[in-house]
């Protein structure tokens, strides 16, 4: 060290600025400017990372929903486009509205969808009838079904429905299953005393009721609420528990979870995170959902109109996730209990709408701690974004 000393001192900088360049200040410096480097090479490897991460090609993935129009009444799998959250999580997903949910079983059982929004229902049919390993990967909603009928017209209960005919979405859609189940408690006989026709969405239910061909409509809230915004006086007809038995449900193929488990917990985040946003400000998910989606906004009236349209027509579906939160337990978002689906197989089994009764856990998600890596984010950001409408 003596030698290396010498060395420096006989070097012209010394001579230059011998209290500043003394042999201590030097080594100072140097140790200073090591760490300093150091640091500096740190945070470039760290943007390296960041840059490389986000130029990695995003995987694909496809959501078959249960609809044949993906209007604002599906916040929770629409919302996560619209807001980024999936293309964080490293995803790019495809929203495909296929028809009724026996279409998207299908095209989650044909490899053509990676996962579906469907009625628990059809999970409950594929795992007991067909032994399909199609599983809950979320709890979203509960059964907000009802037969609608004219307000000023004759049916008044559910017995006042013998010899009529009810137009439904398809004759695949998952509410029928309830449908029958209300039927028979009510001494009906669904093979013979009622007649289904398949009416789809829009303006043909509508115009069934209003002419008389059909006495009723069968469907889920949010649709319901769409005819009540065509001008249609309704009351509705509902078994007095189904708000209690669970029904819209995010599902996946039991392969897909053993395949990429944590990209099925990215994709019931996003969900979790579209849902906690829409309830936070409804109006707000329903700008968004105009903005990303134009097609699906509503025509034919004055804008405040369409507004409470839209907006009539997303609380319905907002009121049955928040009341499948409560179903879950009412702390983490697509909890799935049990207890509830094992009611749902007891009450399809009673009503011979399956051979043989499962066991609810044989056919929910499996991953080890699933649901609280799903809300593992923080929920009062989310609500505080939505309320100032921040994407």
């Amino acid at each position: 060290m003596r030698l290396a000393e010498n060395v420096f001192r006989k070097l012209p900088i010394f001579g230059q600025c011998p209290d500043e360049c003394n042999w201590e200040n030097l080594m100072r410096r140097r140790r200073s400017t090591g760490k300093f480097a150091f640091a500096l090479a740190a945070l470039f490897a760290l943007v390296a990372m960041q840059v490389s991460a986000q130029d990695k090609p995003l995987k694909k993935v496809r959501l078959a929903v249960g609809t044949s129009f993906l209007n604002v009444g599906y916040p929770m799998d629409t919302l996560p486009v619209t807001l980024g959250y999936w293309k964080a999580e490293g995803y790019d997903v495809e929203v495909l509205p296929v028809g009724a949910s026996l279409q998207a079983l299908q095209q989650m059982v044909a490899g053509n969808a990676d996962f579906g929004q469907v009625n628990a229902s059809v999970i409950v049919q594929a795992n007991s009838k067909n032994d399909l390993p199609a599983r809950i990967v979320m709890g979203n909603g509960v059964i907000d079904w009802s037969i609608a009928v004219d307000a000023n017209g004759p049916i008044k209960s559910v017995k006042d429905l013998k010899g009529k005919t009810i137009g439904v979405f398809s004759l695949a859609t998952g509410g029928i299953a309830y449908f029958n189940n209300l039927l028979r408690a009510n001494g009906l006989d669904p093979t013979k005393d009622v007649e289904l026709v398949p009416l789809g969405l829009g303006a043909p239910p509508v115009e069934a009721l209003r002419s008389n061909k059909v006495q009723g409509l069968l469907y889920w809230a949010a649709a319901i609420a769409t005819f009540e915004n065509a001008g249609l006086k309704l009351n509705k007809l509902a078994g007095d528990d189904w708000r209690k038995y669970p029904d819209y449900s995010l599902s996946a193929m039991q392969a897909t979870l053993d395949k990429d488990p944590a990209m099925v917990i990215a994709i019931a985040r996003g969900v979790a995170k579209a849902t906690v946003y829409a309830l936070a400000n409804p109006d707000c998910a329903r700008k968004l959902h105009w903005e990303h989606y134009p097609a699906t906004k509503p025509s034919g009236a004055d804008e405040a109109t369409l507004i409470k349209w839209d907006l009539n027509a997303q609380q319905a579906q907002l009121d049955s996730l928040a009341d499948g939160f409560k179903l879950g337990g009412g702390k983490l978002w697509g909890a799935v209990d049990p207890a509830s689906y094992d009611r749902l197989i007891k009450l399809m089994f009673d009503a011979k709408l399956i051979d043989k009764p499962i066991i609810a856990s044989s056919m929910i998600v499996n991953i080890p701690g699933f649901f609280e890596k799903v809300n593992d984010f923080d929920v009062k950001a989310i609500e505080t974004d939505a309320k100032a409408c921040k994407v």
